[in-house]
């Protein structure tokens, strides 16, 4: 680009003009539907749970809204305030203010210039995940999640007040909040808001008279098969594709998903739970190691906190294309700590947006007709996932087997 368009973007007000230009063609996008008082993808869902009170007892066998943790309530509700006429555009304006807060303090004060480029690459990955952000809970706690990751360093009981109310809306946080409890040294005082926050949590259900449902996210998902984005679900997607052993991809409409069919594919699913909890505790084990061998705690629990949202997408059953947001706020935070380090990750990231918008909102119908051309799109996107997650170990691994052991066992 010539010198003045590059002197422009680089300058902190240009990142403002840019989130106004990205956020209103969301918001035009959205009002083709809230205009006419509809509403887009899941919000539908949110505003049915909304104006029927989210009373478990009203059901009738349709989707438990304890699907989601119970801080989940207050952005489904609050899009309410105006009625289910305007639901989606107030849902829209939410999640806009969330992300304009991220936006300022990723370039502010000790990030005003380190903070701008990281800021344009999250706008970037927006254009091709706003589709999907703009309609999922996954908007409302991304920029949440950013904001506590840009101050775990430095003020980590803001951060871990703001990952637990994250993780008390939607449970993948948490894979961001376990890294820091592990190199942080201040993770007693991570772990005691993280308890803090979840009696209040707990106070606050049970006085609303929501008690018997408060753990009810950790138990509705396990009988579910294997749906069709997830990355173990790959070969019964190709199966399909050639019709295989009976292979097919159809939908499960008691949960409103889509899932493959095939040999094997109930062993799958009843694996993948197990797989997934053995993920988490590798993960662990490999940070706690490289933390003792010295690694450097920001940059390490920063990657740390990528390999296990990684892993939490990787070997996951459900593999929804709205959880490739939960990696967008982990690679701002660690492109504004180091740029070079965080390339990588960043171009893979961005990869993996690009592959997700053809798949959603796109071309969405052809894959779940077994399109040859949208199975290798799929495929291509949960490779880069994998590829994704076998970097971040890497990286891991390389932070611990560089540092001075002796040192970093002192001061953990």
């Amino acid at each position: 680009m010539p010198p003045a368009a590059v002197g422009w973007f680089t300058r902190p007000s240009s990142v403002w003009w840019g989130f106004a230009v990205v956020h209103i063609y969301f918001l035009g996008w959205m009002a083709s539907f809230f205009l006419a008082g509809n509403t887009f993808s899941d919000t539908e869902q949110y505003r049915q749970w909304a104006m029927n009170g989210y009373n478990p007892a009203d059901l009738n066998g349709s989707i438990s809204p304890w699907v989601y943790p119970v801080l989940a309530q207050i952005p489904i509700f609050l899009a309410d305030i105006a009625g289910p006429g305007p639901y989606l555009l107030v849902w829209t304006l939410i999640i806009t203010a969330l992300n304009a807060a991220g936006l300022l303090i990723l370039t502010r004060g000790p990030r005003k210039t380190s903070g701008i480029a990281p800021a344009w690459w999250w706008l970037f990955f927006t254009v091709f995940m706003g589709y999907l952000g703009f309609a999922r809970v996954e908007g409302i706690t991304a920029p949440i999640v950013l904001v506590a990751l840009l101050y775990a360093a430095t003020r980590p009981v803001a951060a871990g007040i703001l990952l637990s109310i994250a993780t008390w809306i939607k449970v993948w946080p948490a894979a961001v909040l376990a890294p820091i409890v592990i190199a942080s040294h201040a993770r007693l005082k991570v772990i005691a808001c993280g308890a803090a926050v979840t009696a209040a949590v707990a106070l606050g259900t049970y006085l609303s008279g929501g008690f018997p449902h408060i753990l009810d996210f950790l138990t509705n998902q396990g009988e579910r098969g294997m749906q069709l984005e997830a990355t173990f679900s790959t070969p019964w997607v190709w199966l399909s594709v050639f019709n295989i052993g009976g292979s097919k991809i159809a939908d499960n409409v008691a949960i409103n998903s889509t899932e493959v069919y095939g040999p094997g594919a109930s062993v799958a699913a009843f694996m993948m739970q197990p797989l997934l909890l053995l993920a988490a505790v590798a993960g662990a084990a490999l940070l706690v190691w490289a933390l003792r061998r010295g690694a450097e705690p920001e940059e390490l629990f920063l990657e740390g906190a990528l390999m296990m949202t990684t892993a939490f997408i990787v070997f996951n059953k459900v593999g929804s294309p709205q959880f490739i947001i939960w990696l967008s706020p982990v690679v701002v935070a660690g492109l504004t700590h180091d740029w070079q380090r965080w390339r990588v990750p960043a171009a893979l990231l961005m990869g993996i947006a690009m592959t997700t918008f053809v798949i959603y909102p796109l071309f969405y119908t052809p894959l779940i007709h077994a399109n040859p051309v949208m199975a290798a799109v799929l495929t291509a996107r949960n490779v880069l996932l994998v590829v994704l997650l076998w970097w971040s170990v890497q990286r891991s691994l390389e932070l611990g087997r560089s540092s001075d052991a002796p040192e970093a066992i002192r001061s953990a």
